[in-house]
């Protein structure tokens, strides 16, 4: 075995599944290198292009993809899937895993030090490279994601509670520090880009509407609104202190469903989430029973407390 890179408990992880989460470590431990030295390294905020669905990528974006694929090619995965991939790439024949990543995560932010992140997910692999992927998001093996920020930390999910570990700068390991996250039930935040309002269907704009009408409105409660823009440090504070996130479809072309990809991003959020004892949908259904219909689908994503994520769920169904 290859000198772990993250101290997970091994008692109930498979041994080759273990190594594939070691590898994706030791990688972002050297994406994390790259980001701290901002502008001291290589330019990593220019646009070098456009992705398969026309999303602009940013030299990092391709950095990291490219990273990850070299080295998860020497690893147990059959399979690699990525949101700056067009397609499915095969890399070992004799793999038993299938792994969708989302390299760099939030890459608007690159240029203003704000967190951005390695967002992963992991299903036992199909002899057909799509069907690996195109499966319900309750088939994943393991899910999570690596921040980059003030601390550099793994978040995973192995379907027995969601664990949480920094990077230590001294040993470049990944130190338990949290066995069992959970959401806490209670918070006064929301996270949702407010400027889409105009187009928002009747039950997201009568939610917004009723969470700024705070202790005056009928939730009774005043809320504070927050919007990163990055999925992960977005995950990142409402795994911490509640909440709620919402990115619905809307009105304008290309956004019907959204802009988050069902398997890079938002079928190994809901696994982290749901782990932490805390609600996934697409506004209205539970979206661990979700399977994308092709590979880059995009899905409406609704998470955070239970208690809110249901409370959005109503709004549809009045």
């Amino acid at each position: 075995m290859s000198t772990p890179a993250v101290v997970l408990p091994r008692d109930h992880i498979p041994p080759a599944l273990f190594e594939t989460v070691n590898a994706v470590c030791r990688v972002a431990i050297d994406v994390a290198a790259i980001i701290a030295k901002g502008p001291l390294g290589q330019s990593l905020a220019h646009e070098v292009g456009e992705n398969s669905d026309g999303d602009g990528q940013k030299a990092l974006d391709v950095l990291a993809d490219d990273m990850f694929e070299a080295a998860l090619r020497t690893q147990d995965i059959r399979w690699y899937a990525s949101e700056e991939q067009e397609d499915v790439l095969a890399l070992n024949p004799k793999g038993q895993y299938a792994l969708a990543t989302d390299p760099l995560d939030g890459s608007s932010n690159i240029d203003v030090n704000v967190s951005v992140g390695t967002i992963f997910s992991i299903f036992e692999a199909k002899d057909d490279p799509i069907a690996s992927f195109l499966r319900p998001a309750s088939d994943q093996l393991a899910g999570g994601y690596v921040i980059y920020g003030p601390q550099c930390c793994l978040v995973v999910t192995f379907g027995n509670g969601t664990q949480m570990y920094v990077l230590d700068p001294d040993t470049k390991k990944f130190e338990l520090v949290n066995a069992a996250m959970k959401i806490p039930p209670v918070a006064k935040e929301y996270a949702i880009n407010a400027s889409n309002f105009r187009h928002w269907g009747a039950p997201i704009k009568a939610y917004i509407e009723d969470v700024t009408a705070g202790s005056t409105g009928p939730i009774g409660k005043d809320f504070n609104m927050r919007w990163v823009a990055s999925l992960v440090a977005e995950t990142h504070r409402i795994l911490s202190r509640g909440g709620v996130f919402l990115y619905p479809g809307d009105a304008r072309k290309g956004y019907e469903n959204g802009r988050l990809r069902m398997v890079y991003e938002c079928a190994p959020i809901a696994f982290v989430i749901e782990q932490a004892q805390g609600h996934a949908t697409d506004g209205q259904n539970r979206l661990m029973d979700h399977s994308a219909n092709a590979l880059h689908a995009r899905t409406p994503l609704v998470f955070g407390s239970a208690e809110k994520v249901d409370r959005v769920a109503s709004y549809y169904r009045k």
